[in-house]
């Protein structure tokens, strides 16, 4: 019975195979026409700060890291993680680039994420300008690592890459948005199927007969109404 189900589950969606194509093409057009047409590109560029050996204000080096250094920058990750983002921070990132923005606006297109289990601190600026989002990071990073020095009287934030202009947008991928438009076209002409199958109370086989009246056919008469018709026209 389970193989019957099954079979008849196919049959249907195979008979309706030509509108679950057209709905998938449907969604994939559209897909491609939102992000093409209605998405603002964006920019994303990034620097790797890391946490190495410090330096006292004085001037005072240490030629080695030591186990302290390490645990230190290790409690310190999360603390300078908030501290990039933080309005001092910001206010003076925009006052050095003399930009017309609020520390509130450029902080939700400033982003921090640390490596797990190590001092690695990754800087990301998103804006509609690559240049402009190159230029942010990069001087994010420079007020960060002098207030820290400013905070901490330690100067242990050193840039391991800094941020180049992307010239690809972070938030388009048009073969990503053509899978997701084209599987939710999928979803819907799958649901459109079912719920047309639901809804089609004819009856158009012997089966039909069988499955609704629990009946057995015994026999079937085909119906050839333009051969009747034709007969009926001759006969007048």
């Amino acid at each position: 019975m389970e193989e019957l189900d099954l079979k008849e589950l196919f049959n249907i969606f195979w008979s309706k195979k030509v509108y679950i194509v057209l709905i998938v093409l449907i969604f994939i057009v559209v897909g491609i026409i939102y992000t093409v047409g209605f998405t603002t590109p964006k920019y994303t560029s990034s620097t790797t700060l890391l946490l190495a050996g410090s330096e006292s204000s004085a001037g005072e080096t240490t030629n080695s890291i030591t186990t302290t250094d390490v645990t230190l920058n290790s409690k310190l990750v999360s603390t300078y993680s908030v501290l990039v983002r933080s309005k001092d921070v910001l206010n003076q990132v925009i006052s050095n680039l003399g930009m017309d923005i609020s520390w509130e606006d450029l902080r939700n297109n400033v982003s921090v994420s640390t490596v797990e289990d190590t001092e690695v601190i990754e800087l990301s600026v998103t804006t509609k300008d690559a240049a402009d989002s190159a230029k942010i990071a990069n001087e994010t990073a420079k007020v960060f690592s002098e207030k820290v020095s400013e905070i901490y009287n330690i100067n242990n934030v050193h840039v391991v890459d800094e941020a180049e202009v992307e010239n690809a947008p972070s938030n388009i991928n048009h073969e990503r948005d053509v899978i997701i438009f084209a599987f939710i076209g999928l979803v819907v002409s799958v649901i459109y199927v079912l719920v047309a199958n639901m809804l089609d109370t004819t009856i158009k086989t012997a089966e039909d007969i069988e499955k609704e009246f629990k009946l057995p056919v015994l026999a079937s008469i085909p119906i050839y109404g333009n051969s009747v018709q034709k007969r009926k026209g001759g006969k007048r």
